[in-house]
């Protein structure tokens, strides 16, 4: 009795604790439609991005348009460590505004294959940011480019050195008048031009009172876009991911030493030349990684013409071709390693210190099916369609096309805890399959304080979760000015697989324990989350959350919603 009781305790303390669920509010939308506006393809958003500081928000939509947001509430309240000294806090939600736009990438025609390469962008990654420039990496389906953006000041004369007085003998209008005296440059009259000719000028005392210096001004900023590098011819299949290199700023000074030591231990195996293999350059910020079907390349921001093919999985005969990379991410804090998904459902982890082609993982996460399960659609969704390293690197969110899942990097047993968000759609698997719904590669994200994580469903939905010990949070909100009209408050809970319980659910148990924690979302037949009828062709692809605060950015077609808690 007293082991149950403890037990009873135990799992109270664990639901006291976890967070209590967000109320999310509408914050801004761009490029909102109007009722019955047609939609554009080339305006469909199809990448969103923060980058580290949270300051800017980069979109990139299927036109090959890149187009960058700004935050404002920031600049106008001053700095947090201002207001920390004065005891105010922060009660203001992120706000952006419109910055900038340019156009990253252009239709091409690879004349070789007959193939037509679209334009669309289908990733952003920000890089460092350096003497107030911010640079950024997108890519389309064959081609990378590194972008820096500056504001450049236009100067302008705002003051000529001609006195206006004596500025009509200087026109151009005025020139084929007949005047008597000839007239300088400089607004002078020119009475004994063959005196100043021979040298026989002298300045008067109080020098020309009509010579005056040209007055150059900055009068107004401009932002300029400029590709500084073009990475391409290096990849026979669309790309799917691009991701870089954990930098120097980002890591603490051990974390620095100790790549130091790892990369002197790969030097003195004989692995490489320090001088010439950029696979090195882990420490400063200067690689990063691209990745198609078959293969990774690492590369190098200030090498455009070479990479390093680091993992290869093309098999000799294509015939015993069984998976496919999806998604590629490095790790946000150490140098050396990097996670992709498979077609499978599979994650691998893999080090770059163990050989230069890694086509053997370190560690291997998947989980395993129930016997008798397996039917035509298994393998279709469970192709993972994205993954996400958490900020301090320890888990890894993934997304297939039923579930988000979480791992623990030292867990390969299975994940740690599910997250059901299309489950209600597994009746319908076959109309999903005609009309190539199924296929659909739906983003997650994480927030900043690994708390909490988000993902994309049809009629343009978003589902944010709970995965904190002991949360039960599953909330739907819809792309809209209203995002809570739509929702709600249903939570079942199905915890270890085994029962169903109305909320409150039963507290999870911590994420490094072995529990599996599965939530759930509205299972009705038919109906999506909110009980509402399905609409296949309103899709949330593609979101991102703020790296330090409650705020969720989201695409609906051509329009970006913002929203905090």
């Amino acid at each position: 009795m007293n082991g149950k009781g403890g037990g009873g305790d135990d799992a109270a303390a664990s639901s006291s604790s976890a967070p209590p669920p967000l109320e999310w509010k509408f914050s801004q939308v761009f490029g909102e439609r109007t009722t019955g506006e047609e939609v554009l393809e080339v305006d469909i958003i199809s990448a969103i991005e923060f980058d580290k500081s949270g300051d800017h928000l980069a979109t990139g939509d299927r036109g090959g348009r890149v187009v960058l947001f700004e935050r404002t509430d920031v600049k106008e309240i001053g700095s947090r460590k201002d207001l920390e000294k004065i005891d105010c806090s922060i009660g203001r939600h992120p706000e952006f505004r419109y910055k900038t736009e340019f156009q990253s990438h252009e239709p091409e025609f690879d004349y070789l294959k007959s193939l037509e390469i679209e334009e669309k962008i289908n990733k952003i990654r920000w890089c460092q940011t350096s003497n107030n420039a911010l640079f950024l990496l997108s890519t389309n389906d064959k081609t990378i480019k590194f972008w820096k953006v500056q504001e450049k000041k236009v100067k302008r004369i705002s003051e000529m050195n001609v006195d206006p007085s004596q500025s009509a003998g200087n026109c151009i209008t005025s020139s084929s008048t007949a005047s008597p005296r000839a007239h300088l440059p400089n607004g002078g009259c020119l009475e004994g031009s063959y005196k100043l000719l021979s040298g026989d000028f002298n300045f008067p005392p109080g020098g020309f009172p009509s010579l005056h210096l040209p007055v150059v001004a900055s009068q107004e900023t401009s932002l300029i876009a400029r590709c500084r590098r073009i990475y391409a011819h290096a990849h026979d299949y669309h790309i799917n991911s691009v991701s870089n290199n954990s930098s120097a700023a980002s890591l603490s000074p051990w974390q620095v030493q100790r790549c130091k030591f790892d990369l002197a231990i790969h030097f003195k195996a004989g692995l490489c030349d320090l001088k010439t293999d950029s696979r090195l350059c882990y420490i400063d910020g200067e690689t990063f990684i691209s990745a198609d079907d078959l293969r990774i390349n690492l590369w190098n921001l200030e090498i455009s013409n070479q990479s390093f093919n680091i993992v290869d999985v093309k098999p000799a005969n294509m015939e015993d071709l069984t998976e496919v990379i999806t998604s590629a991410e490095f790790h946000p804090s150490q140098c050396n390693t990097l996670a992709y998904s498979s077609s499978k459902g599979s994650i691998r982890l893999i080090d770059l210190r163990q050989s230069a082609l890694c086509d053997a993982h370190s560690k291997l996460f998947e989980e395993h099916e129930t016997p008798g399960s397996r039917s035509f659609f298994t393998e279709i969704i469970a192709s993972i369609s994205d993954i996400k390293f958490s900020k301090d690197g320890r888990h890894i969110l993934s997304r297939d096309y039923m579930t988000l899942k979480l791992w623990d990097i030292n867990m390969d047993s299975g994940p740690v805890a599910t997250f059901q968000v299309h489950e209600y759609l597994r009746p319908r698997l076959c109309d999903l399959y005609e009309n190539d719904s199924i296929f659909d590669k739906f983003e997650c994200c994480l927030s900043g304080d690994g708390l909490r994580i988000a993902t994309g469903s049809y009629s343009n939905l978003f589902r944010v979760f709970g995965c904190a010990a002991g949360s039960t949070e599953a909330t739907t909100l819809e792309a809209s000015k209203n995002p809570m009209r739509l929702v709600k408050n249903r939570c079942i809970s199905v915890v270890a697989g085994r029962r169903q319980v109305q909320t409150p659910a039963r507290p999870a148990r911590s994420l490094g324990s072995l529990t599996r924690v599965v939530r759930r979302g509205s299972e009705s037949p038919g109906l999506d989350a909110n009980g509402n009828s399905f609409d296949f062709t309103t899709k949330l692809l593609h979101l991102a959350w703020h790296p330090t605060e409650s705020s969720i950015a989201c695409a609906a077609a051509n329009s970006l919603y913002m929203y905090y808690a």
